[in-house]
């Protein structure tokens, strides 16, 4: 057994205080996300967690990148037909997280995931290199395949087919917007005594703000 009890470390770069945030969440998660890329040592910011709840019942996270954000939520993009694009079509709940170690943060938002429309997911996908086009065609996401030359093959295959030619968006792929139902801050803090502020949506869409005991 591999005992991980002596791993310590203090947190002692910031401090997350009432008086020091806004009103809604999105203009402080706007705040901290530029913080952290100022702060360097993170290879991609917009990394984040998402975690949704599988066809098995169980929960299950992955990493992917966050590529847009205002006031109405967060954007990301996938495979509609994946693992997580079919959890999401019976159970819209999902949870993102951001970890930036470097400022020694945190963000968790509760939120309902819809898929972004049509011309949103043309937009961005006509945007991506050639070679991630031709990679959301080729890959049938989390469906088992025999090889990995089995893929090589099938992405060679396709460049071929579309040398001279624009490459169309498959329908299996495209957006999702996670309109936040809440968004915790969380600060780390000396002796474990960690910051951790709440954002709730209320009927009237005012954001209500609370502290969270560490």
């Amino acid at each position: 057994m591999h005992d991980l009890g002596d791993y310590r470390k203090s947190y002692t770069k910031s401090e997350l205080l009432e008086t020091q945030i806004p009103d809604d969440p999105i203009n402080l998660f706007h705040r901290w996300f530029h913080e952290a890329e100022d702060f360097g040592g993170v290879d991609e910011v917009n990394a984040m967690t998402v975690a949704t709840i599988g066809l098995d019942g169980f929960p299950k996270s992955r990493v992917v990148l966050l590529k847009k954000y205002n006031e109405e939520g967060f954007i990301f993009y996938t495979n509609y037909e994946s693992e997580k694009g079919r959890a999401l079509a019976v159970n819209p709940q999902v949870c993102l997280s951001f970890f930036w170690p470097g400022i020694e943060r945190q963000v968790i938002i509760k939120g309902i995931a819809e898929k972004t429309p049509e011309a949103v997911s043309d937009a961005y996908f006509d945007s991506r290199p050639d070679g991630s086009k031709l990679g959301a065609i080729v890959s049938a996401q989390s469906q088992p395949i025999p090889s990995r030359a089995f893929l090589d093959e099938k992405l060679k295959d396709l460049e071929e087919a579309f040398a001279q030619q624009p490459i169309p968006r498959p329908m299996h792929w495209g957006g999702y917007l996670v309109r936040p139902q809440s968004v915790e801050f969380w600060q780390g803090r000396p002796n474990r005594l960690h910051d951790r502020i709440r954002y709730t949506l209320q009927a009237d869409f005012n954001w209500k703000i609370e502290r969270l005991s560490p």
